[in-house]
């Protein structure tokens, strides 16, 4: 890590030069009227239009904002939040630990970029936070002469009833992950081009990065469209694999992310359904299911991976442990679960369209990102995504003292050393 550090510490001297003019010009802007800093998002236009490029114009375009912040929402950048916005504008991933104010931060290169005109992405976490952060810093972009909208419903409002051509014709768009994915999937199945709302993809500044382009990289995204002819063997799979004893008939890998049958398993399955050869080309459906309901018993875990709802199996997301409304397992997995658990099984859809988030923000030209925790898989961002992690200073001195961790094999062990930290240091008087 200290190696990674030192790695980009001319990068950082170079952005530090940046930000001591960003600030120098943003002081002289304070003696701009409302109308003259406004004025600025046309020269801009202008000059990107003559040929100019955005990190020329990146400390003016900069201290712009910094002013705008300060007048709209009574805030200004701090100098470690405009060396993380320049940073992120060259396409890296700002490492920023929680409450330094990374999506003040973000107003800085969602702005730049917005100059530009639609197809800027802001993915942040939730819903939520993308309705709050396009109204609340949306008053800044607005107040700049740039267009912003939120691309996901608000709590209890219907996703049909998004405007999605005026959504995607704005200059900046606050969105979420699954939203944005789910939104390109749709729009290449439309059936011509005026069915089509997106204008294209230019730049994405994704919020908590990490955990977006690795722990769910490789997350598939599906529209399902018409059913199946539903399959009558899933609840015989599940009865076949609950009669299975664990390392004898059936192993599980050290991680429990694999599961397979054993030999002894698999002439117990033979025998079971009487079938010649379980293998074999004629009963390649049947063992499909059978595999299916052993994944659905050993991988996937009720109340970690899935809960059940309204007598429904609903998905979980592993990110922030929400249900995933209307997602579902493909290829049978999901009604594998359904028989597993014991609710009426679904109908089986085919897949129409797919799209892992990997894939979806490898399309974009110019991808950033601020998050707290990246710097510790700072080289498999790189050689996933040609993204550099640079670490941000905290605004003060950090007064926490970061103790060693500690690994435990088991739980049981973990649990006895935090109980025996929980231990009175002194002993009780008296008769009790």
């Amino acid at each position: 890590m200290i190696l990674h550090i030192r790695r980009h510490a001319g990068a950082l001297r170079r952005y530090q030069r940046l930000v001591d003019r960003v600030i120098a010009t943003a002081k002289d802007y304070r003696e701009l009227s409302d109308k003259d800093l406004q004025h600025k998002t046309i020269e801009f236009r202008e000059a990107l239009a003559s040929g100019q490029t955005l990190e020329q114009l990146i400390v003016p375009a900069y201290a712009t904002v910094v002013e705008a912040d300060r007048r709209i929402l009574g805030l200004t950048p701090f100098p470690v939040q405009i060396l993380g916005a320049i940073v992120m504008q060259y396409g890296n991933i700002a490492e920023m630990k929680t409450g330094e104010g990374k999506t003040l931060t973000a107003t800085m290169p969602m702005y730049l970029n917005g100059l530009t005109g639609p197809g800027n992405f802001l993915i942040t976490a939730n819903s939520y936070l993308a309705n709050r952060d396009a109204e609340n810093l949306g008053r800044v972009y607005r107040f700049l002469g740039l267009t912003v909208m939120a691309g996901s419903a608000k709590a209890g409002q219907d996703d049909k009833d998004l405007d999605k051509d005026a959504i995607y014709a704005s200059d900046i768009v606050y969105t979420t992950n699954s939203t944005l994915g789910f939104d390109y999937l749709i729009d290449n199945l439309a059936a011509s081009q005026d069915e089509q709302h997106m204008r294209g993809f230019k730049f994405a500044l994704i919020d908590e990065i990490d955990a977006v382009l690795l722990d769910m990289a490789q997350t598939p995204l599906i529209i399902s469209g018409a059913p199946r002819v539903q399959s009558n063997l899933f609840e015989s799979a599940d009865q076949m694999i609950t009669l299975l004893q664990k390392d004898e008939d059936l192993k599980l890998s050290d991680d429990t992310k694999k599961v397979w049958f054993t030999e002894q398993g698999m002439a117990k399955m033979t025998a079971f359904f009487d079938v010649g050869d379980l293998l074999s080309e004629a009963n390649r459906d049947l063992y499909r299911h059978l595999v299916m309901a052993l994944q659905a018993h050993y991988l996937y875990r009720r109340n970690r991976d899935y809960v059940i709802e309204d007598g429904e199996v609903a998905l979980l997301d592993v990110a922030n442990g929400r249900t995933l409304d209307g997602m579902r397992l493909e290829a049978g997995l999901h009604q594998a679960i359904e028989a597993k658990e014991g609710v009426k099984l679904t109908n089986q859809t085919r897949a129409m369209a797919s799209v892992t988030y990997q894939n979806l923000f490898r399309m974009f030209p110019k991808l950033a990102g601020m998050t707290g925790t990246a710097l510790t898989d700072a080289d498999e961002l790189r050689e996933t995504y040609n993204v550099s992690v640079i670490p941000i200073p905290t605004n003060k001195p950090s007064i926490r003292i970061d103790q060693p961790d500690k690994l435990f094999v088991t739980n049981e062990q973990k649990s006895m050393r935090q109980l025996k930290r929980l231990k009175p240091r002194t002993k009780s008087v008296g008769p009790y």
